[in-house]
C-alpha cells in the first residue's frame, strides 16, 4: 500500500479486544474491528517528523479528522463531525478502514501515539481505548483531585483501567458491582479502597451521598437512580459504557442536588498521548490474557459471553507460524484439485467427489484473508466446493506470489 507523505507504516505486534469489537466479527464479509493496535515503525513517509524507524507506537480508535473544526482546533478530534474511526470508515482515498487485524498498518502520523520504552506493547494496547475512555472523564470533570471519593461501576476492561488511573491520581476508589465475587480482586489486586454490592440495599444506604463522582462503565441496561443517590450534591455521574437500549433517567434527584449526568467518548490525540505518558510514569498497564491468533474465533465467542478477564490480547506474530503450515497444506490440496486431469468425460480441474462446505470452514477462510490483508478474493460465492477451493487457491497464489492460472474453473453446476 502506498503511503502518503505524512503516513508511516508499522507491523502490528498485538491488538486488544473490546466489547464493541464483536459486532460483525462472525460475518462472512471482509470486515474487522480491531482498534487497540501497537507495533514498531518500519517505514515513514517523506514528510513524517514525529517518528523514526524503530519507534514503539500505537493507534487507538481514530485515524482521521477534518483538522479545521472547533473540536480539532482544541485537540478534541474524538468529537470532530468528520472523524474517521480505525475500522469501518471510508479513508481519504476512498478505501475502507479494516482496523488492526493485519500484519502491517499505515496511519497518518498525527493519529499515531508514541509508546514509551518502559511500557510493554501488549499491556499498553488496551490503554488506547479502555485507558483513554476512563482517563479523559476523570480529568475533564475534575475527578482527579487527591482526597476525592470516586465510584467505578463495573470491573471489566474499562472498569479496571478506571480504578488504576483513579488510584494513581490519589483518589479514594469504591468499586460498584453486582458480582460480589469481584470484591477480593478489586481491593487486593487492583487497589480499590472499598467494594460495594449494588444489589445489597443495606450497603447502598450506608454510602448514600458520599461520592464526588462515578464513572459508569457498564454496557448492559441498568438503573441509574441508585447511582445518582450515591452522589454528593454537585456530584457527577459519567456514562462511558454505552448500553444499546435507552436508560431511564429520573430528573427530580438531579434537580434537588444539582447533580450532573454526562457522557464521554475516548479522548483526543494530545490527551491520549498524555494518558500513555502518565501510565508510563505510574507503571500502569492493562491486565490482559494473551492469546494466539489461531484461537481468535474462540476468543470472539468468549468476549460475547463476557468470559474475558479485563482484556484479550491477540499476538499477530503467533499467527504466522501456524498459518504458514496451514497455507502449505492448502497449497498441496488446492494444487491437486486445480491441476489434476480427470478421465475422459470429466471436466479438467473439477472436483469428482463432493466436499462438505460448512460455515466454520468459510469463517476460517475469511479469517485467513483478513489476517494477511489479501485483496481480490471474494467470499460472495462460497456456496460450492469448487468455489471454496478456488478462493483458497487465490489466497495461496497471492501469498506465495504464484503465476495466475490461465485455465479457470468452470462455474458450479
Amino acid at each position: 500500500m502506498a503511503k502518503l507523505p505524512a503516513e508511516q507504516q508499522h507491523p502490528v505486534e498485538a491488538l486488544g479486544w473490546a466489547a464493541r469489537d464483536t459486532s460483525g466479527v462472525l460475518s462472512p464479509f471482509k470486515f474487522s474491528r480491531r482498534h487497540e493496535i501497537v507495533g514498531v515503525v518500519t517505514e515513514v513517509g517523506s514528510k513524517v517528523q514525529k517518528f523514526k524507524l524503530g519507534d514503539k507506537v500505537g493507534v487507538g480508535c481514530l485515524v482521521g479528522s477534518c483538522h479545521s473544526c472547533d473540536n480539532c482546533a482544541n485537540d478534541l478530534e474524538n468529537y470532530c463531525p468528520k472523524m474517521l474511526f480505525t475500522y469501518n470508515s471510508i479513508y481519504y482515498d476512498g478505501t475502507p478502514n479494516y482496523g488492526g487485524y493485519s500484519n502491517i498498518m499505515v496511519a497518518d502520523e498525527h493519529f499515531v501515539i508514541r509508546i514509551p520504552d518502559s511500557l510493554p506493547l501488549d499491556g499498553c494496547a488496551p490503554l488506547l481505548c479502555a485507558g483513554i475512555t476512563t482517563y479523559s472523564p476523570l480529568k475533564h470533570f475534575g475527578l482527579d483531585q487527591p482526597g476525592m471519593h470516586v465510584g467505578v461501576v463495573g470491573l471489566g476492561g474499562l472498569g479496571h483501567a478506571a480504578v488504576k488511573f483513579a488510584k494513581a491520581f490519589g483518589v479514594e476508589v469504591t468499586v460498584i458491582s453486582t458480582s460480589s465475587g469481584k470484591k477480593k480482586e478489586a481491593i487486593e489486586r487492583l487497589g480499590a479502597d472499598s467494594f460495594l454490592d449494588s444489589r445489597d440495599p443495606t450497603q447502598m444506604q450506608l454510602v448514600m451521598s458520599t461520592m464526588d463522582g462515578i464513572i459508569d462503565t457498564v454496557s448492559a441496561p441498568h438503573p441509574l437512580l441508585p447511582l445518582i443517590g450515591l452522589l454528593k450534591s454537585h456530584g457527577k455521574l459519567i456514562l462511558v459504557g454505552a448500553p444499546e437500549k435507552p436508560l431511564e433517567l429520573p430528573v427530580f434527584p438531579l434537580i434537588m442536588g444539582r447533580k450532573i449526568v454526562a457522557g464521554s467518548c475516548i479522548g483526543g490525540i494530545k490527551e491520549t498521548q498524555e494518558m500513555i505518558d502518565f501510565a508510563a510514569k505510574h507503571n500502569i498497564t492493562a491486565d490482559i490474557e494473551v492469546i494466539p491468533m489461531d484461537y481468535v474465533n474462540t476468543a470472539m465467542e468468549r468476549l460475547v459471553k463476557a468470559d474475558v478477564r479485563y482484556r484479550d490480547i491477540s499476538q499477530i506474530a503467533s499467527l504466522r507460524s501456524s498459518a504458514l503450515i496451514f497455507l502449505v497444506l492448502l497449497l498441496l490440496v488446492s494444487y491437486f484439485f486445480l491441476s489434476f486431469k480427470f478421465p475422459t468425460g470429466q471436466a479438467p480441474g473439477r472436483i469428482h467427489k463432493p466436499i462438505t462446505v460448512s460455515n466454520i470452514n468459510i469463517r476460517k477462510l475469511v479469517n485467513v484473508q483478513l489476517a494477511y490483508g489479501l485483496e481480490g478474493s471474494s467470499t460472495a460465492r462460497l456456496d460450492s466446493p469448487e468455489r471454496v477451493v478456488q478462493e483458497l487457491a487465490e489466497i495461496l497464489r497471492q501469498r506465495c506470489q504464484l503465476p495466475l492460472r490461465q485455465e479457470p474453473l468452470p462455474p458450479p453446476v
